[in-house]
């Protein structure tokens, strides 16, 4: 089954990527969850729309995407969030959040489904969160989580 992607999906491709899936793949799980919608000619035309569309928002190339992941490199990033006793988050952090956080510490501008965090944020400290720039530079930085 032929498909056009409309968000990113890990291991398959990027938004207007053009890609063969297996039917069920694609009718049961990427159609209806919103993640691709059907090939057809007049599809194709979409397409073009699609990538315009990710490539004013994306990083521009490869040294630009090295330039963002050294300015976060040295950000110092710190999200307060509510908390109880011990250091137990009511809750858990979301990536909105660090996303804004990161924008509120001066840092650039971040796609929040970039963003990979190593299991759920839901303690007080110190955090590492790595976001995929560009297919070939990925930053890594530490989220501070205080009490707020």
């Amino acid at each position: 089954m032929k498909i056009i992607l409309t968000q990113e999906v890990s291991g398959l491709g990027a938004p207007g990527d053009i890609v063969e899936v297996k039917n069920g793949y694609g009718r049961n799980y990427l159609l209806p969850q919103g993640f691709a919608i059907a090939w057809t000619k007049g599809a194709e035309k979409q397409v073009t729309l699609i990538k315009r569309a990710r490539s004013a928002r994306e990083i521009r190339d490869l040294d630009h995407a090295n330039e963002v992941k050294a300015q976060l490199e040295a950000l110092k990033v710190t999200l307060k969030a509510r908390a109880g006793e011990g250091g137990r988050l009511f809750g858990s952090v979301t990536p909105a959040e660090i996303v804004d956080a990161v924008k509120a510490a001066g840092g650039p501008s971040l796609d929040r489904r970039r963003l990979e965090v190593s299991g759920h944020i839901k303690s007080i400290g110190s955090h590492p969160v790595r976001i995929k720039l560009h297919p070939e530079v990925t930053a890594t930085f530490n989220l501070n989580v205080v009490q707020g």
